[in-house]
């Protein structure tokens, strides 16, 4: 089934696995990098600042894959990637050095990346149809999932002492893509010339978006949302930092067959492996358990679960229970992602999906943005009181998603799930 997709979507998904695997090992644990070279601080702030250029530029982005086309934006995009690759090469190299230089590269990389994702995006769904989406992106979401589980075995091992040649080899990726990315790819979207009368000003973007931000229950749905996936960022950002401090490095002896040394980097890449792996191997088996049941409840019971083993991960050194947390949190995760989606599907607006579908991605940013300050906070408060902000925010996330549900609810729906009916 996969020859018969669309040529795009095959390039898409091979470019995109590709720049996972070795982005993987480089972009997770760039918040230990500026831990060290500036200080804990400092490095909040800049990935605050390169989360809100993604952001900022995501928005314009997507207004922008409408008015001048996917393929034109998406090799804007991979270009700039590729100046801002060659950057981090040549300041972390042998003969030059500087975290400062490193920074701007990245945040190119951000603007780059607010370029290209939208238009990807919609790229997909401009040559899918509605019998080959399903199984595009369940193909999708296990070249995610595997090209970030192989990315991240990568960098824990090898980042602290080889991230010259993990960027070099991220150059030549990059240079891959966007070959294929101009050579591979066919436009198959035409603009329209209404479209294209609408300019490229601020208003028309902002005219999208005030409409859907009128609509209180989706707002409130989307509260909830950040605040769980805020937890989520913590991992790559508070707690991968927690660890490196935290866990000395020591020999590690497997049932006697072989040993190896294990430090905070390389503990924070196999729990991340382990996360990813339990994610790909049960998804089909909860996803079955969870069809034909109540979402509302099952969702809820993942947010708890996910929030607690992120919990024990913000302040325990204890090897054993933190792979046990991994497990609890992706059964959390497990639970919690479907059903989610299958509730939003229900609170959206049909007569204006794409602009409140559009807003609905910008979860991920306002997640990266809490994970970020996760950082700065953790730096004051300590593991024990970033756990407790985890649980805080679970509360949070059930609280605002309960309010979505009931205040896009009937009043005839209220009363008989009150009776119990």
């Amino acid at each position: 089934m996969f020859k018969e997709l669309h040529p795009n979507i095959r390039v898409r998904i091979y470019t995109s696995f590709l720049s996972r695997v070795v982005g993987a090992a480089v972009f997770p644990f760039m918040a230990i990098y500026f831990t060290k070279e500036i200080n804990a601080t400092v490095a909040g702030v800049l990935l605050l600042i390169q989360v809100a250029a993604q952001f900022l530029t995501g928005l314009y982005g997507g207004y922008l894959a409408d008015i001048i086309g996917r393929k034109r934006l998406m090799v804007t995009g991979e270009i700039l990637k590729l100046v801002a690759f060659i950057g981090m090469f040549l300041a972390n190299s042998p003969w030059f050095q500087s975290a400062w230089v490193t920074f701007f590269m990245l945040l190119l990389i951000g603007i780059a990346g607010g370029l290209v994702n939208p238009a990807a995006e919609a790229m997909l769904i401009d040559v899918s149809t509605k019998d080959s989406r399903a199984f595009m992106y369940a193909i999708n979401y296990w070249a995610i999932n595997m090209s970030m589980m192989i990315g991240l075995m990568i960098g824990g091992w090898f980042f602290e002492r080889n991230l010259f040649e993990l960027i070099a080899v991220l150059l030549a990726i990059s240079l891959l893509t966007l070959w294929m990315t101009s050579t591979k790819i066919t436009d198959t979207y035409v603009v329209s010339e209404e479209k294209v009368r609408e300019g490229y000003g601020l208003k028309p973007v902002l005219k999208n978006y005030s409409l859907v931000m009128k609509d209180v229950p989706f707002l409130a749905f989307t509260i909830g949302g950040i605040a769980i996936l805020g937890i989520e960022f913590q991992l790559n950002n508070f707690i991968s930092v927690r660890l490196e401090q935290d866990i000395a490095s020591s020999m590690m002896d497997l049932f006697g067959l072989f040993s190896f040394e294990l430090d905070g980097i390389r503990l924070l890449s196999l729990l991340t492996v382990a996360n990813t792996l339990f994610i790909v191997l049960f998804t089909s088996l909860f996803s079955k358990w969870i069809k034909g049941k109540k979402e509302e409840p099952i969702m809820y019971a993942g947010f708890a679960l996910f929030g607690l083993g992120y919990a024990f991960l913000a302040f325990s050194n204890h090897i054993p229970g933190l792979f046990i947390a991994v497990i609890v949190l992706s059964v959390g995760e497990l639970l919690y992602v479907p059903t989610r989606q299958s509730i939003l599907a229900d609170i959206v607006d049909d007569t204006r999906r794409g602009a409140y579908m559009a807003f609905n991605g910008l979860v991920f940013q306002f997640g990266k943005v809490l994970g970020a300050l996760g950082i700065i906070i953790g730096n004051v408060i300590g593991g024990y009181g970033m756990a407790v902000l985890y649980v805080g925010l679970v509360f949070a996330g059930v609280h605002f998603s309960r309010m979505a549900i009931r205040r896009r609810k009937s009043p005839e729906e209220i009363v008989l799930e009150a009776s119990g009916s």
